[in-house]
């Protein structure tokens, strides 16, 4: 067990020194906020500072593969197929907001609650608003941070070599790792935990809970919410033909074939065990093109920053719910 000694720091004589007037970049009720979450802190921002470091690492290899392979000018192959060092770092990204949510917002205030400390803090001479924003200014600023600095170096890496990285714009790997959303989302996760652990009052509930709602979040409930908010656009072109290749980074929502009346039909419609009645099927049908509904990838900095919005929005709703939960109810 360790202990902690103030010391007096010598001052001017008959005059006694104040407690933890050293040199210090945090004094008073931040200091003990941070060395409360120090092992949780240290444990983000060191995976968060490996994270970095692993993709400019990466993406230094992968500049000096293609350099070497003269790209663009020449085919580079498939440099990121089976490449294990892009799963490990888009698992550890998409694993960060599971760790935000559990380990740092639902002990944030339900240990406190749970062990007596947030009575103890707010009988001194802290009043409850105080310690509530001092604990939540921990978790977003850690969260904020953390966010910002992998989103930047993984949009750096992936942007100028889109092309050549399996996951379409859309997937949540890139998607939810690139630009705003990355750091809109976990200080959303984070508000949830925080918001979960202030109901249940009890910790390890609590990060059972914020381990469900994150799951569910991300596993099911957000990649229906990505996909609509775009703005889907239909394209038509004759039946049988290439399509042209400026859409070959968009996304394709749905198919269809159509008549030249403008009729569309499901796109098996046609599919006949033989040749002969598809033929007679799609005469049948005055069918004579191909149609797709389709987002492009110049909607992907709007969708992200709506996508930012509406996080954030949902950060500010819990945030302000816990604030007045708390204010109404014993620690």
């Amino acid at each position: 067990m360790s202990s902690t000694t103030l010391t007096e720091k010598p001052g001017k004589p008959g005059k006694p020194s104040e407690p933890g007037s050293g040199r210090r970049l945090l004094r008073g009720l931040p200091w003990l906020v941070v060395r409360q979450h120090r092992v949780a802190l240290a444990c983000v921002l060191g995976l968060t500072v490996l994270t970095a470091l692993w993709i400019l690492y990466e993406r230094h290899e992968l500049v000096q593969l293609l350099d070497a392979k003269g790209w663009p000018e020449k085919d580079a192959g498939r440099p990121m197929d089976n490449n294990r060092g892009y799963e490990y770092i888009t698992s550890i990204i998409n694993g960060l907001p599971l760790i935000l949510a559990v380990f740092v917002g639902a002990p944030l205030i339900a240990g406190d609650q749970e062990n007596g400390t947030a009575q103890l803090v707010t009988t001194q001479s802290v009043t409850r608003r105080q310690w509530l924003i001092a604990k939540l200014g921990l978790a977003y600023t850690l969260a904020l941070v953390s966010g910002l600095v992998v989103s930047a170096l993984f949009t750096w890496w992936w942007r100028p070599h889109r092309s050549l990285f399996l996951n379409e714009w859309i997937d949540g790997a890139i998607f939810d790792n690139t630009g705003p959303v990355l750091p809109a989302f976990l200080l959303f996760l984070t508000a949830a935990g925080i918001t979960i652990g202030t109901l249940v009052r009890r910790m390890l509930p609590a990060m059972v809970g914020a381990f469900l709602f994150t799951a569910v979040t991300t596993l099911f409930v957000w990649d229906e919410v990505r996909v609509r908010l775009g703005s889907p656009q239909m394209f038509t072109y004759p039946m049988d033909s290439e399509l042209p290749a400026r859409f070959n980074d968009a996304y394709e929502v749905d198919r269809w074939v159509g008549s030249a009346d403008g009729t569309l039909y499901g796109w098996g419609t046609c599919a006949e065990a033989t040749e002969k009645a598809q033929n007679a099927c799609i005469k049948e049908h005055g069918i004579v093109n191909d149609v797709i509904e389709y987002i492009g990838y110049n909607q992907m900095a709007g969708m992200q920053w709506l996508a930012a919005g509406i996080l954030l929005a949902g950060t500010v709703l819990l945030t302000a719910f816990t604030l007045w939960w708390t204010s109404r109810r014993p620690l």
